[in-house]
């Protein structure tokens, strides 16, 4: 299989610190391209080197939803300076989480608006993260595409199968994570199993949501091999289409990486 994690944080704890055998052993498993994500401004140097030093990693530059109280000051333009970046192929990862409530929900809807002008004015894919916030987060992006489309990715897709046909709707792709492989995810197995194979990445979140069979260990990007296998299942595919699907979906989605 040749295989694309479309979402992991290779520079945090657990990951870093063993990093080249970590990237070894995804390599090792068919992973061909990752994208390290940043979550915070403090990082975005890190992230972008790790993808300036490894051919299949690119780099995103973004604010979480946890962070947004924390960076006042990041705005559309300073997100749009630093994608010029040739190894920064998305915007995130951004959004609202209401589950944790760590940032003012006024300041993480404004940030995730001020990610979304970012992500209209670079033509970068949004890298969007929701939590217990399906109707805000669709109702920003429905207002949001109404100025002017632009791409994106719900991310660690856990939601309602109704806000997924409402991402579907705006032309989003949907990631799937270790999660659809817990045995009480029967929802979201449900919902996964019916997604367009054409709007379909899977990642691994890693170093969160180690899929079974490795619950409870650090997650790493060679993991989502074992997510691809289940989901497969899940839709009566063969592991290695799905995984052929998903990586040509991670390319077409994140367009920079064919050149960058």
């Amino acid at each position: 299989m040749r295989l694309a994690d479309s979402h992991c944080h290779l520079n945090y704890k657990g990951l870093a610190e063993d990093q080249p055998q970590v990237l070894a052993r995804a390599r090792e498993t068919g992973v061909v391209a990752m994208l390290n994500i940043a979550t915070r401004q403090s990082e975005w140097d890190d992230v972008l080197a790790v993808a300036e030093r490894e051919s299949d990693v690119w780099a995103s530059v973004g604010i979480h939803p946890h962070e947004a109280d924390e960076h006042p000051d990041v705005g559309t333009s300073l997100l749009i300076d630093r994608a010029r970046h040739p190894r920064v192929v998305g915007i995130g990862e951004t959004g609202l989480d209401y589950y944790y409530d760590h940032s003012d929900r006024d300041r993480q809807r404004a940030s995730f608006r001020a990610h979304i002008a970012a992500s209209r004015a670079t033509g970068l894919p949004l890298i969007v993260h929701t939590r217990d916030a399906e109707d805000d987060t669709a109702e920003i992006l429905r207002d949001e595409m109404g100025k002017g489309a632009f791409p994106g990715v719900i991310h660690c897709f856990t939601a309602s199968e109704d806000f997924a046909h409402k991402a579907l709707e705006l032309g989003f792709y949907i990631s799937i994570s270790g999660i659809v492989t817990f045995k009480n995810a029967h929802d979201l197995q449900a919902t996964a199993s019916k997604l367009p194979l054409d709007r379909l990445l899977i990642e691994t979140d890693a170093p969160f949501l180690a899929p079974v069979p490795h619950r409870g260990r650090t997650g790493e990007p060679a993991f989502v091999a074992d997510t691809c296998r289940f989901l497969a299942g899940l839709r009566g595919q063969e592991p290695e289409a799905l995984a052929e699907a998903t990586r040509a979906n991670f390319h077409t989605l994140f367009a920079k990486t064919v050149s960058a």
